[in-house]
């Protein structure tokens, strides 16, 4: 099976440039420096699954032309991660179909509570059509696409990452317990979240995503989640290892 991955976005919850601010970063006119909120999409040569639809979704389907899309998986529900969902309606038009959307219980709940529109009136014309499914932590596939649920903590939140065969996607997290270690073995590529240099509450700094990336040691690994505050990239890039890069929106690999 063969995999693209499409970076839609690397930033952290603000974005970058971030409103107001007139840091070197959020000035720079490299275009590496201009980062959407993270996404990424997954597709093989049948399927396309997007994970997360932060408040840039349109924009980011619209840049890279996605034309279909067979489902969403959501890591967790902060507004960063769902807030886009309601764009789903133009591939509901066009498919005819329900917008599959993988996450847990909880996030179910707080999409029911966000969206409260979708769910209280679902023959008004125009909604959304959003298919709830779960996630429980087993392995589950969408059509030819296995995705396995990896427990990781956003502070006391628990959020999931994902692994898709050598493939893994783990943003929003600041600890990785040991229960999941089992399922990080022959790693291939890794994304991963570094918000900045300075210890952060719920994130991982660029320090403890190093520690994580030596640990597990992927063949290759690309960070995302990435705030102003860690720098410029061309900076960036100077202070990491070989086998290791910042991500840049629309960036895409080949697995």
């Amino acid at each position: 099976m063969r995999l693209k991955i499409t970076f839609n976005g690397t930033g952290t919850s603000q974005g970058v440039p971030v409103i107001s601010c007139s840091c070197i970063v959020c000035k720079s006119s490299d275009y590496r420096d201009q980062r959407l909120r993270s996404s990424i999409l997954i597709e093989d040569l049948i399927t396309s699954v997007c994970i997360d639809t932060g408040p840039d979704f349109r924009q980011q389907m619209l840049r890279v032309q996605q034309k279909k899309l067979d489902a969403i998986v959501l890591t967790h529900e902060h507004k960063d991660h769902i807030a886009g969902l309601d764009d789903v309606r133009a591939y509901n038009f066009f498919s005819g179909k329900a917008m599959p959307v993988y996450a847990d219980q909880r996030v179910h709940l707080a999409l029911q509570r966000e969206f409260a529109y979708v769910f209280e009136s679902p023959d008004y014309p125009g909604l959304p059509r959003l298919q709830l499914m779960p996630i429980t932590g087993d392995e589950f596939q969408i059509n030819t696409l296995k995705f396995k649920p990896l427990q990781v903590f956003h502070a006391h939140l628990p959020v999931w990452g994902f692994r898709i065969s050598d493939f893994v996607y783990i943003t929003d997290a600041n600890h990785i317990p040991e229960t999941t270690w089992s399922d990080l073995t022959d790693v291939k590529i890794l994304v991963i979240n570094a918000l900045r240099h300075e210890t952060h509450n719920s994130h991982f700094t660029l320090h403890e995503a190093l520690h994580i990336i030596k640990r597990m040691n992927p063949k290759y690994t690309y960070l995302t989640h990435i705030s102003h505050q860690l720098g410029t990239h061309a900076s960036l890039l100077n202070q990491l290892p070989e086998n290791v890069e910042p991500a840049v929106d629309g960036m895409q690999l080949l697995l």
